[in-house]
């Protein structure tokens, strides 16, 4: 009686934590997604900062079986950082992740559960892989959501068939950047 008690429990407080994360994001709105705004940042990172780091150590990766919790999981591993830590290389810390939690949601149909607007976010890990089946898959996952998220990553798709990588993270992740990527930043190629 007492596991099925904390069983229960525990699937209400994930409830809680799916809920806080995709209402703080749903809250934000299209405004503050993808806008540079230091105080926004903040207030995610003091929010969500252990959230992110217990679905970094793996301990969230059961919230993948709904269309809520696998939204909340991949805010936090792909979203987050890029707003928590912008300017440091542990913006890509967790890609690998992301793109790993997007692969199961996208084949188990969890994306179908959210609404369009919301369901890019399910779908960025694949356009921010610098692997190009990653890169073909992103397309056509936004092909989905209409020609303004196909253009966007399709975009993003040239960069790699282009460059192979996303040259504007080298300095972050101690690259060298080549003389073709940095023709491509002078010229005012996507710079993150």
């Amino acid at each position: 009686m007492t596991a099925s008690l904390n069983t229960m429990s525990d699937a209400r407080s994930d409830e809680n934590e799916v809920a806080k994360v995709t209402g703080f994001w749903r809250q934000a709105g299209p405004g503050k997604w993808f806008a540079k705004e230091p105080a926004f940042d903040a207030r995610f990172r003091e929010r969500f900062l252990d959230l992110h780091y217990a679905a970094a150590r793996r301990e969230c990766d059961h919230w993948i079986h709904n269309s809520e919790g696998a939204l909340a999981l991949l805010l936090l591993l792909d979203q987050f950082p890029r707003n928590a830590y912008r300017g440091t290389a542990h913006m890509y810390a967790t890609d690998p992740l992301a793109l790993h939690l997007a692969d199961s949601a996208q084949k188990a149909g969890r994306d179908c559960g959210i609404e369009p607007e919301l369901r890019l976010f399910l779908y960025l890990p694949f356009a921010h892989s610098e692997n190009l089946v990653d890169q073909d898959r992103s397309v056509a996952l936004n092909r989905r959501l209409g020609a303004w998220y196909e253009e966007h990553a399709c975009a993003h798709r040239h960069i790699i068939r282009r460059l192979r990588r996303f040259p504007h993270r080298n300095a972050l992740l101690g690259r060298e950047t080549t003389p073709e990527e940095r023709r491509f930043l002078a010229e005012g190629g996507f710079a993150g």
